[in-house]
């Protein structure tokens, strides 16, 4: 008598149902299916960067930079010692805007007015600034405006980003 352990779809010996060739092969294109559907993973490098800020009459320093990436879209997070906050500053009433050079020669600018809320003499934290990137795009920060209480403060940089471009 024979088990159907040669055949295929048949039951193995130990009671388990074999995959035929066939079957098999309709597994391995679903998941061929599955991983070509799937977005590709982007990633911004590096994700962390610094530079240095003049602020004019308003102060000067250094701030952090932290980018990331979800296919065109992309945001930048800003904290800088370069401004600090006269008073208390309430979450989300920072208007701000960040101007990076792209691929060396064009502009990009990522704007957004969220910030957390900053205590009197703090330093100024915006973001996530938000903006469109494509593939290879090379950003390195230009300058920032930030309005406070309408007031509004222009911060150039003066120093290179650290350790590089953003490249997304």
């Amino acid at each position: 008598m024979r088990h159907g352990n040669g055949a295929i779809g048949g039951q193995g010996r130990f009671g388990a149902r074999r995959l035929g060739a066939g079957s098999a092969l309709g597994v391995g294109l679903v998941a061929l299916g599955a991983m070509v559907m799937a977005p590709a993973a982007t990633a911004v490098t590096p994700d962390t960067a610094t530079i240095s800020f003049d602020c004019g009459s308003y102060g000067s320093g250094s701030a952090t930079l932290k980018a990331t990436q979800d296919g065109t879209a992309a945001t930048i997070s800003v904290s800088t010692s370069a401004i600090t906050a006269p008073i208390d500053i309430a979450a989300g009433s920072v208007d701000s805007t960040l101007t990076l050079t792209k691929n060396g020669s064009g502009t990009a600018t990522f704007t957004g007015s969220s910030n957390p809320a900053i205590p009197a003499g703090g330093e100024v934290s915006t973001g996530p600034l938000d903006g469109t990137v494509a593939t290879g795009d090379s950003l390195e920060g230009k300058s920032l405006q930030v309005v406070v209480l309408g007031i509004s403060v222009t911060c150039n940089a003066t120093s290179a980003q650290a350790p590089g471009p953003f490249v997304f």
